[in-house]
């Protein structure tokens, strides 16, 4: 694997992950439906910073493993491919169950800096961001390549996406909202990317030496 093939790779993985409904689309629905269309934008530079202290941290933590112990970073490597297997299950376990997206639990900002902070705080508080991109570095990263730096290639290519999702998001806001809310669409989204998930993670591990 190149570095531009996972890069490739990982957008189409990063860019099913994104289209899945969950708070961080229900906060800037409710952002441009209630505040229009700049704090809405703003709450989504919010996500796609918090999306980037994640990838961040977590590329250095397996850059770190990495120099320590091959081993280590096999091991990492193993349980980041069963992780993405676990992961793609439970999304196609949940599509077997109705669900609409969240909207009443997610607070209407009241300011642009509000906005920012609170689209910010929601993505560094959720640990799954963290474990997602500890999993998926070494998954991505060619061997002989810098986990750090590919790292932070990754993270960028996940923000660009979510911009440009969230970009969507506000400017499609009535068609979104109305398709986003539907429990069958959500049950799609969560099959299609249940399934990649889980045929890349036996890929890796099957692969593997």
């Amino acid at each position: 694997m190149t570095v531009t093939s996972a890069l490739l790779a990982f957008s189409a993985v990063a860019a099913l992950m994104t289209l899945i409904p969950g708070v961080d689309t229900a906060l800037i629905l409710r952002s441009a439906i209630t505040r229009g269309r700049g704090e809405a934008m703003l709450a989504g530079l919010g996500i796609c910073t918090g999306v980037f202290v994640w990838g961040v941290a977590a590329a250095a933590g397996a850059s770190a493993i990495l120099a320590a112990s091959a081993l280590a970073y096999q091991i990492l490597t193993y349980a980041g491919a069963a992780y993405l297997v676990f992961l793609g299950g439970q999304m196609i376990y949940r599509s077997l169950r109705k669900k609409q997206l969240p909207s009443t639990e997610i607070p209407v900002p009241q300011s642009g800096i509000r906005t920012y902070l609170t689209g910010l705080v929601t993505n560094v508080l959720n640990p799954k961001i963290g474990v997602f991109y500890i999993a998926a570095i070494p998954q991505f990263t060619p061997a002989g390549s810098n986990a750090l730096l590919m790292g932070v290639g990754l993270s960028a290519v996940h923000v660009a996406l979510t911009l440009m999702w969230a970009a969507i998001l506000v400017f499609g806001v009535r068609i979104a909202g109305r398709w986003l809310s539907s429990a069958k669409a959500v049950s799609w989204m969560d099959r299609i990317t249940g399934t990649v998930l889980i045929g890349f993670g036996l890929k890796v591990a099957l692969s593997r030496p």
